[in-house]
Protein backbone atom coordinates (compact mmCIF):
# COMPACT_ATOMS: atom_id res chain seq x y z
CA UNK A 1 0.00 0.00 0.00
CA UNK A 2 1.32 3.46 -0.91
CA UNK A 3 2.26 5.90 1.78
CA UNK A 4 2.56 9.63 1.86
CA UNK A 5 3.59 12.34 4.49
CA UNK A 6 1.78 15.05 4.33
CA UNK A 7 2.40 18.39 6.10
CA UNK A 8 -1.05 20.46 7.30
CA UNK A 9 -0.24 23.79 7.82
CA UNK A 10 -3.97 25.56 9.17
CA UNK A 11 -2.20 28.96 9.87
CA UNK A 12 -4.43 31.76 11.27
CA UNK A 13 -7.94 33.10 11.40
CA UNK A 14 -10.46 30.50 9.41
CA UNK A 15 -7.49 28.10 8.42
CA UNK A 16 -7.21 25.66 10.75
CA UNK A 17 -11.04 25.19 10.21
CA UNK A 18 -11.06 24.57 6.54
CA UNK A 19 -7.78 22.63 7.18
CA UNK A 20 -9.38 20.51 9.27
CA UNK A 21 -12.34 19.47 6.88
CA UNK A 22 -9.72 19.19 4.01
CA UNK A 23 -7.96 16.54 6.69
CA UNK A 24 -10.96 14.70 7.06
CA UNK A 25 -11.94 14.76 3.73
CA UNK A 26 -8.37 13.02 2.94
CA UNK A 27 -8.61 10.43 5.51
CA UNK A 28 -11.89 8.77 3.86
CA UNK A 29 -10.78 9.11 -0.03
CA UNK A 30 -7.66 7.34 1.44
CA UNK A 31 -9.84 4.99 3.12
CA UNK A 32 -11.30 4.59 -0.29
CA UNK A 33 -8.43 3.79 -2.56
CA UNK A 34 -6.29 2.05 -0.25
CA UNK A 35 -3.17 4.56 0.57
CA UNK A 36 -2.05 5.79 3.51
CA UNK A 37 -1.65 9.46 4.87
CA UNK A 38 0.92 10.37 7.39
CA UNK A 39 -0.12 13.29 8.55
CA UNK A 40 1.65 16.31 10.48
CA UNK A 41 0.49 19.54 11.94
CA UNK A 42 2.73 22.49 11.85
CA UNK A 43 2.77 26.14 12.44
CA UNK A 44 3.14 28.85 10.07
CA UNK A 45 1.93 32.59 9.86
CA UNK A 46 0.67 34.69 13.01
CA UNK A 47 0.21 31.08 14.88
CA UNK A 48 4.00 30.86 14.81
CA UNK A 49 4.52 34.32 15.24
CA UNK A 50 2.70 33.81 18.67
CA UNK A 51 4.46 30.37 19.58
CA UNK A 52 8.09 31.18 18.03
CA UNK A 53 8.22 34.48 17.12
CA UNK A 54 9.03 33.35 14.00
CA UNK A 55 6.37 33.44 10.67
CA UNK A 56 8.24 30.42 9.62
CA UNK A 57 10.13 29.12 12.05
CA UNK A 58 13.11 26.47 10.70
CA UNK A 59 11.51 23.38 12.13
CA UNK A 60 8.33 24.18 9.68
CA UNK A 61 10.50 24.20 6.45
CA UNK A 62 12.51 21.06 7.95
CA UNK A 63 9.66 19.14 8.12
CA UNK A 64 7.93 20.79 5.01
CA UNK A 65 11.09 19.59 2.72
CA UNK A 66 10.62 16.07 4.04
CA UNK A 67 7.04 15.97 3.06
CA UNK A 68 5.36 14.31 -0.41
CA UNK A 69 2.88 17.73 0.16
CA UNK A 70 1.74 20.35 1.93
CA UNK A 71 -1.53 21.76 2.66
CA UNK A 72 -1.88 25.10 3.84
CA UNK A 73 -5.03 26.70 5.34
CA UNK A 74 -4.42 30.93 5.36
CA UNK A 75 -2.25 33.29 7.13
CA UNK A 76 -2.72 37.22 8.26
CA UNK A 77 -5.16 38.90 10.69
CA UNK A 78 -5.75 42.35 12.45
CA UNK A 79 -3.72 41.11 15.63
CA UNK A 80 -0.29 41.31 13.44
CA UNK A 81 -0.93 44.56 11.37
CA UNK A 82 1.13 46.62 13.51
CA UNK A 83 4.35 44.86 13.08
CA UNK A 84 6.70 45.60 10.18
CA UNK A 85 6.32 44.45 6.87
CA UNK A 86 9.10 41.79 6.99
CA UNK A 87 8.03 40.38 10.27
CA UNK A 88 4.42 39.69 9.39
CA UNK A 89 2.70 36.69 8.89
CA UNK A 90 2.35 36.94 5.05
CA UNK A 91 6.59 36.57 5.14
CA UNK A 92 6.28 33.45 6.98
CA UNK A 93 4.14 32.20 3.72
CA UNK A 94 6.70 34.36 1.27
CA UNK A 95 9.53 32.47 3.04
CA UNK A 96 8.04 29.00 2.85
CA UNK A 97 7.58 29.30 -1.25
CA UNK A 98 10.83 30.66 -1.82
CA UNK A 99 13.02 28.31 0.31
CA UNK A 100 11.59 25.32 -0.91
CA UNK A 101 11.85 26.91 -4.38
CA UNK A 102 7.90 26.50 -5.55
CA UNK A 103 8.28 28.52 -7.98
CA UNK A 104 4.67 28.09 -10.25
CA UNK A 105 1.38 28.48 -8.85
CA UNK A 106 -1.64 27.00 -10.51
CA UNK A 107 -4.87 29.01 -9.95
CA UNK A 108 -7.71 27.38 -11.42
CA UNK A 109 -10.99 29.18 -12.01
CA UNK A 110 -13.90 27.25 -13.32
CA UNK A 111 -17.45 27.79 -13.34
CA UNK A 112 -19.43 24.99 -12.15
CA UNK A 113 -23.28 24.95 -13.65
CA UNK A 114 -24.99 25.18 -10.91
CA UNK A 115 -23.15 28.74 -9.94
CA UNK A 116 -24.12 30.14 -12.92
CA UNK A 117 -26.07 32.75 -11.35
CA UNK A 118 -23.99 33.39 -8.57
CA UNK A 119 -21.15 34.92 -10.56
CA UNK A 120 -21.31 39.10 -11.29
CA UNK A 121 -21.05 38.41 -14.83
CA UNK A 122 -24.38 37.49 -16.94
CA UNK A 123 -24.56 33.32 -16.99
CA UNK A 124 -24.10 33.55 -21.04
CA UNK A 125 -20.78 35.25 -20.53
CA UNK A 126 -19.50 32.80 -17.53
CA UNK A 127 -20.44 29.75 -19.62
CA UNK A 128 -18.00 26.98 -20.10
CA UNK A 129 -15.44 28.81 -18.39
CA UNK A 130 -12.61 26.81 -16.99
CA UNK A 131 -8.92 28.74 -16.46
CA UNK A 132 -5.72 28.26 -15.39
CA UNK A 133 -3.63 30.74 -14.50
CA UNK A 134 0.01 29.98 -14.15
CA UNK A 135 1.90 32.84 -11.95
CA UNK A 136 5.41 33.14 -11.27
CA UNK A 137 6.05 33.17 -7.74
CA UNK A 138 9.66 33.51 -6.62
CA UNK A 139 10.63 36.58 -9.04
CA UNK A 140 9.43 39.97 -9.39
CA UNK A 141 8.88 42.96 -7.72
CA UNK A 142 8.06 40.92 -4.45
CA UNK A 143 11.41 40.03 -4.51
CA UNK A 144 13.72 42.28 -6.00
CA UNK A 145 16.48 43.79 -4.56
CA UNK A 146 17.48 46.27 -3.89
CA UNK A 147 13.74 47.25 -1.68
CA UNK A 148 13.48 49.53 0.93
CA UNK A 149 12.16 53.24 2.30
CA UNK A 150 14.55 56.21 2.67
CA UNK A 151 13.37 58.31 5.67
CA UNK A 152 16.66 60.49 5.49
CA UNK A 153 15.42 63.60 3.78
CA UNK A 154 15.03 66.95 5.36
CA UNK A 155 11.33 67.14 4.30
CA UNK A 156 8.52 64.27 4.21
CA UNK A 157 7.41 65.61 1.04
CA UNK A 158 11.04 64.21 0.14
CA UNK A 159 10.99 60.43 1.56
CA UNK A 160 10.47 58.18 -0.75
CA UNK A 161 10.93 54.40 -1.42
CA UNK A 162 11.41 51.52 -3.82
CA UNK A 163 11.16 48.43 -5.18
CA UNK A 164 13.14 45.98 -8.10
CA UNK A 165 11.48 44.38 -10.34
CA UNK A 166 13.83 41.44 -11.77
CA UNK A 167 13.13 38.51 -14.05
CA UNK A 168 16.19 36.25 -15.17
CA UNK A 169 15.97 34.26 -18.51
CA UNK A 170 16.22 30.66 -16.59
CA UNK A 171 13.33 31.74 -14.08
CA UNK A 172 10.84 32.65 -17.16
CA UNK A 173 11.84 29.56 -18.77
CA UNK A 174 11.24 26.78 -16.26
CA UNK A 175 7.53 28.49 -15.41
CA UNK A 176 6.64 28.87 -19.51
CA UNK A 177 7.94 25.93 -19.87
CA UNK A 178 5.62 24.06 -17.14
CA UNK A 179 2.55 26.24 -19.21
CA UNK A 180 3.41 24.63 -22.56
CA UNK A 181 2.74 21.37 -20.59
CA UNK A 182 -0.23 22.48 -19.26
CA UNK A 183 -1.85 23.57 -22.39
CA UNK A 184 -0.91 20.61 -24.34
CA UNK A 185 -3.17 18.87 -21.52
CA UNK A 186 -5.99 20.97 -21.84
CA UNK A 187 -7.13 22.92 -25.42
CA UNK A 188 -3.57 23.48 -26.62
CA UNK A 189 -4.06 27.75 -25.94
CA UNK A 190 -1.75 29.85 -24.04
CA UNK A 191 -1.69 33.62 -23.51
CA UNK A 192 0.99 34.95 -22.24
CA UNK A 193 0.28 38.17 -20.33
CA UNK A 194 3.21 40.82 -19.96
CA UNK A 195 3.57 44.81 -20.16
CA UNK A 196 6.05 44.81 -23.21
CA UNK A 197 5.46 47.95 -24.20
CA UNK A 198 7.00 49.79 -21.22
CA UNK A 199 8.63 47.05 -19.22
CA UNK A 200 12.35 45.45 -20.00
CA UNK A 201 11.41 42.57 -18.34
CA UNK A 202 8.36 41.97 -20.64
CA UNK A 203 10.37 42.32 -23.37
CA UNK A 204 12.10 39.33 -21.85
CA UNK A 205 9.54 37.66 -21.06
CA UNK A 206 8.01 37.69 -24.39
CA UNK A 207 10.97 37.00 -26.36
CA UNK A 208 11.36 33.52 -24.04
CA UNK A 209 7.96 32.65 -24.89
CA UNK A 210 8.15 32.90 -28.56
CA UNK A 211 11.22 31.18 -28.41
CA UNK A 212 9.59 27.90 -26.77
CA UNK A 213 7.03 28.01 -28.75
CA UNK A 214 8.95 26.77 -31.33
CA UNK A 215 9.19 23.91 -29.49
CA UNK A 216 5.48 23.32 -29.16
CA UNK A 217 3.53 23.91 -32.67
CA UNK A 218 0.45 22.34 -31.81
CA UNK A 219 -0.08 25.15 -28.47
CA UNK A 220 -1.55 28.19 -30.11
CA UNK A 221 -0.10 31.26 -27.76
CA UNK A 222 -1.00 34.73 -28.26
CA UNK A 223 0.32 37.91 -26.50
CA UNK A 224 -1.94 40.49 -24.38
CA UNK A 225 -0.59 43.64 -22.20
CA UNK A 226 -1.72 43.13 -18.73
CA UNK A 227 -4.04 45.92 -18.86
CA UNK A 228 -6.49 44.65 -21.60
CA UNK A 229 -6.07 40.92 -19.65
CA UNK A 230 -8.25 42.19 -17.11
CA UNK A 231 -10.45 43.22 -19.63
CA UNK A 232 -10.94 40.73 -21.73
CA UNK A 233 -11.27 38.19 -18.53
CA UNK A 234 -14.30 40.33 -17.84
CA UNK A 235 -15.20 40.63 -21.16
CA UNK A 236 -15.26 37.73 -22.97
CA UNK A 237 -13.82 34.89 -20.10
CA UNK A 238 -14.67 31.74 -22.01
CA UNK A 239 -11.47 32.88 -24.59
CA UNK A 240 -9.19 31.71 -22.13
CA UNK A 241 -7.64 28.48 -21.27
CA UNK A 242 -4.12 28.68 -19.81
CA UNK A 243 -2.34 32.23 -18.84
CA UNK A 244 0.78 32.15 -17.98
CA UNK A 245 2.59 35.90 -16.93
CA UNK A 246 5.06 37.20 -13.81
CA UNK A 247 4.08 37.27 -9.74
CA UNK A 248 2.45 40.99 -9.67
CA UNK A 249 0.25 40.38 -12.73
CA UNK A 250 -0.62 36.76 -11.77
CA UNK A 251 -1.45 38.13 -8.04
CA UNK A 252 -3.81 40.54 -9.46
CA UNK A 253 -5.04 38.49 -12.52
CA UNK A 254 -5.75 35.46 -10.70
CA UNK A 255 -8.05 37.46 -8.10
CA UNK A 256 -10.21 38.88 -10.54
CA UNK A 257 -10.23 35.10 -12.35
CA UNK A 258 -11.94 33.82 -8.72
CA UNK A 259 -14.62 36.47 -8.76
CA UNK A 260 -15.71 34.69 -12.70
CA UNK A 261 -17.08 31.70 -10.44
CA UNK A 262 -19.31 33.44 -8.20
CA UNK A 263 -16.74 33.36 -4.78
CA UNK A 264 -13.10 32.91 -3.83
CA UNK A 265 -14.26 30.49 -1.25
CA UNK A 266 -14.35 27.52 -3.95
CA UNK A 267 -11.32 28.18 -5.55
CA UNK A 268 -8.06 26.17 -5.37
CA UNK A 269 -4.47 26.25 -5.82
CA UNK A 270 -1.00 24.68 -6.20
CA UNK A 271 2.68 26.34 -5.93
CA UNK A 272 4.89 23.51 -7.35
CA UNK A 273 8.62 22.93 -7.97
CA UNK A 274 10.42 20.47 -10.85
CA UNK A 275 10.17 17.85 -8.45
CA UNK A 276 6.28 18.03 -8.05
CA UNK A 277 6.44 18.47 -4.57
CA UNK A 278 4.07 21.31 -3.89
CA UNK A 279 2.09 23.50 -1.21
CA UNK A 280 -1.52 23.73 -1.73
CA UNK A 281 -3.71 26.33 -0.31
CA UNK A 282 -7.30 27.59 -0.56
CA UNK A 283 -6.90 31.38 -2.71
CA UNK A 284 -9.02 32.82 0.07
CA UNK A 285 -7.78 34.84 3.01
CA UNK A 286 -7.93 34.38 6.68
CA UNK A 287 -10.91 36.02 7.07
CA UNK A 288 -11.10 37.02 11.29
CA UNK A 289 -14.49 38.36 10.94
CA UNK A 290 -15.92 34.81 10.43
CA UNK A 291 -12.97 32.58 12.73
CA UNK A 292 -14.50 30.66 15.25
CA UNK A 293 -18.24 30.70 13.85
CA UNK A 294 -17.92 27.83 11.54
CA UNK A 295 -19.57 30.13 8.84
CA UNK A 296 -16.53 29.49 6.68
CA UNK A 297 -16.89 27.77 3.15
CA UNK A 298 -14.05 24.75 3.37
CA UNK A 299 -14.48 23.96 -0.78
CA UNK A 300 -11.46 25.26 -1.87
CA UNK A 301 -9.45 23.85 1.08
CA UNK A 302 -10.99 20.41 -0.06
CA UNK A 303 -10.07 21.31 -3.44
CA UNK A 304 -6.85 22.31 -2.65
CA UNK A 305 -6.50 19.03 -1.13
CA UNK A 306 -7.58 17.24 -4.18
CA UNK A 307 -4.64 19.06 -6.41
CA UNK A 308 -2.38 17.82 -3.89
CA UNK A 309 -3.45 14.57 -4.76
CA UNK A 310 -3.17 14.95 -8.25
CA UNK A 311 0.19 17.21 -8.56
CA UNK A 312 2.52 15.50 -5.86
CA UNK A 313 1.28 12.34 -4.97
CA UNK A 314 0.39 11.66 -8.87
CA UNK A 315 -3.37 10.08 -7.50
CA UNK A 316 -5.37 11.29 -10.55
CA UNK A 317 -8.06 9.27 -9.56
CA UNK A 318 -8.85 9.74 -6.05
CA UNK A 319 -8.16 13.44 -7.09
CA UNK A 320 -11.17 12.91 -9.76
CA UNK A 321 -13.24 11.52 -6.95
CA UNK A 322 -12.93 14.18 -5.03
CA UNK A 323 -13.98 17.23 -7.59
CA UNK A 324 -16.73 14.57 -8.43
CA UNK A 325 -17.97 14.85 -5.02
CA UNK A 326 -18.05 19.09 -4.93
CA UNK A 327 -19.92 19.02 -8.34
CA UNK A 328 -22.44 16.38 -6.65
CA UNK A 329 -22.87 18.36 -3.81
CA UNK A 330 -23.01 21.80 -5.37
CA UNK A 331 -25.81 20.30 -7.73
CA UNK A 332 -27.95 19.25 -4.59
CA UNK A 333 -28.48 23.04 -4.07
CA UNK A 334 -26.07 23.05 -0.65
CA UNK A 335 -24.34 26.30 -0.25
CA UNK A 336 -22.38 27.79 2.19
CA UNK A 337 -22.66 31.67 3.01
CA UNK A 338 -20.44 32.92 0.69
CA UNK A 339 -22.22 31.14 -2.33
CA UNK A 340 -25.63 32.40 -0.85
CA UNK A 341 -25.17 35.74 -0.69
CA UNK A 342 -24.91 35.77 -4.28
CA UNK A 343 -27.12 33.31 -5.81
CA UNK A 344 -30.28 35.16 -5.62
CA UNK A 345 -32.75 32.31 -3.71
CA UNK A 346 -33.55 33.87 -0.51
CA UNK A 347 -35.84 30.68 0.15
CA UNK A 348 -32.66 29.08 0.84
CA UNK A 349 -30.28 28.42 4.10
CA UNK A 350 -26.82 28.71 4.63
CA UNK A 351 -25.27 25.60 6.23
CA UNK A 352 -21.88 25.67 8.13
CA UNK A 353 -18.26 24.93 7.61
CA UNK A 354 -18.31 21.23 9.17
CA UNK A 355 -21.73 20.44 7.68
CA UNK A 356 -20.84 20.98 3.88
CA UNK A 357 -17.55 18.91 3.90
CA UNK A 358 -19.97 16.07 5.73
CA UNK A 359 -21.99 16.80 2.78
CA UNK A 360 -18.80 16.25 0.12
CA UNK A 361 -17.85 13.29 2.09
CA UNK A 362 -21.57 11.88 2.26
CA UNK A 363 -21.06 12.05 -2.15
CA UNK A 364 -17.68 10.43 -1.97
Amino acid sequence: MKEFNILLLPGDGIGPEVTAQAELVLQHIAEIHKFNLRLKHGLIGGAAIDEHNDPCPQETLAVAEESDGILLGAVGGPKWDGLPLNERPEKGLLRIRSELGFFANYRPAKVYASLANASPLRSELTKDVDILILRELTGGLYFGEPRGRDTSADAVEDTFAYNTLRYSRKEIERLVTLAFTAAKQRDNRLCSVDKANVLETSVLWREVVNELAKDHPEVTVSHLYVDNAAMQLVRAPASFDVIVTENLFGDILSDLAAQLVGSIGILPSASLRKDSKGLYEPVHGSAPDIAGKNQANPLAAILSAAMMLRYSLQLDEAADHIEAAVTKTLDSGIRSADLLDQDGDSNKQPIGCKELAEAVINNL
